[in-house]
């Protein structure tokens, strides 16, 4: 297993600059904000979820630590690790194996929050590239049935690689619009990770492009609203659905959640977070919320060295 070190890079005033009028309407609601623009500025440290569909982790972090890789593991979930000197694990064997995948520590912990069960069924609402439906077929080790649904055509090939890849047997892949996905079933787990404005995604070596353009944000929270709607009318009374974005915009999470919180009989259910983990925020800019979104919880890059992410719990009344 090879490895490559990125050098940090000094950041420029007028690239901080740039991260700072973007996000500077949320400095009211982040934490240390000065913390976060640093954050922004410096190289993000990847992450691994070891497959235990198709190996064991003592013997695999054995092997990689042998190989000269640093993992550090963390502390809320077994198989999840950070590879601070690692920048191109997709090239490993490991990788190709189906052993390993490359994945976001808040994207993980959204699958591991929903907590499907091995024979129960579960629908992955929004699905590509599916590395949080394939860590689902994990948790059920194989058992059980996950739906996962996308409807980009040109996603549905990541999804499906990935799937073959990991050694997901109990997953089908379905094309509808989530929005308009059938009523005919209902499923012990949802999981709805929408399409976001994906903010939580921009640090300085990956600048995310920006979902909406001035003006396009009522129509991406519509949608996001018309989705949890959805996915919560497909919900089995018993089951538990979660509901995530990369977006620190309360627009698109607090008040979805309240727009759910209004028009279905639904509740907010408490997240066992992670250190560095913040509740969601009250209220924001004259609009307040259901006070129940302060069991959601927030990720900043500062606090949790991941992808900036937002994250509700949710069941029937």
């Amino acid at each position: 297993m090879t490895r490559s070190q990125s050098p940090a890079r000094a950041v420029s005033e007028e690239e901080y600059n740039r991260f700072d009028d973007y996000f500077q309407r949320y400095a009211d609601i982040i934490p240390d904000y000065d913390g976060f623009l640093d954050a922004l500025s410096r190289r993000h440290v990847r992450a691994i979820r070891i497959n235990t569909l198709k190996t064991k982790v003592d013997p695999l972090v054995r092997k990689m630590t042998g190989d000269g890789v640093t993992l550090v593991p963390f502390p809320t979930d077994p198989c999840l690790f950070l590879i601070p000197d690692l920048d191109q694990p997709g090239n490993t064997l490991e990788y190709i194996l189906g052993h390993i995948h490359v994945q976001a520590i808040s994207s993980a912990l959204a699958a591991s929050t929903l907590a499907p069960r091995p024979g129960q069924t579960a629908l992955d609402l929004c699905a590509a590239p599916g590395g949080k439906t394939t860590y689902m077929a994990q948790l059920m080790e194989n058992r059980g049935l996950i739906v996962a649904n996308d409807f980009s055509r040109g996603r549905i090939s990541a999804l499906t690689a990935n799937i073959s890849r990991l050694g997901a047997t109990n997953v089908v892949i379905t094309m509808y619009p989530g929005q308009d996905f059938p009523l005919r079933s209902r499923f012990d787990r949802v999981l709805l990770d929408v399409p976001c404005s994906g903010e939580g995604r921009h640090r300085m070596e990956q600048r995310a492009r920006l979902n909406f353009s001035q003006g396009g944000e009522e129509r991406l929270t519509d949608l996001q609203k018309r989705l949890i709607l959805r996915g919560f009318d497909l919900l089995d009374p018993d089951g538990v659905m979660v509901y995530s974005t990369c977006a620190y915009n309360p627009a698109e999470n607090e008040g979805t959640l309240t727009w759910l919180l209004e028009n279905r009989p639904a509740r907010l259910l408490p997240i066992q977070s992670p250190p560095g983990a913040e509740p969601g925020i009250p209220f924001w800019k004259g609009k307040r919320y259901d006070p129940q979104v302060e069991r959601c919880v927030r990720f900043y890059p500062h606090r949790i060295d991941t992808v900036g992410f937002f994250m509700a719990k949710v069941a029937y009344a």
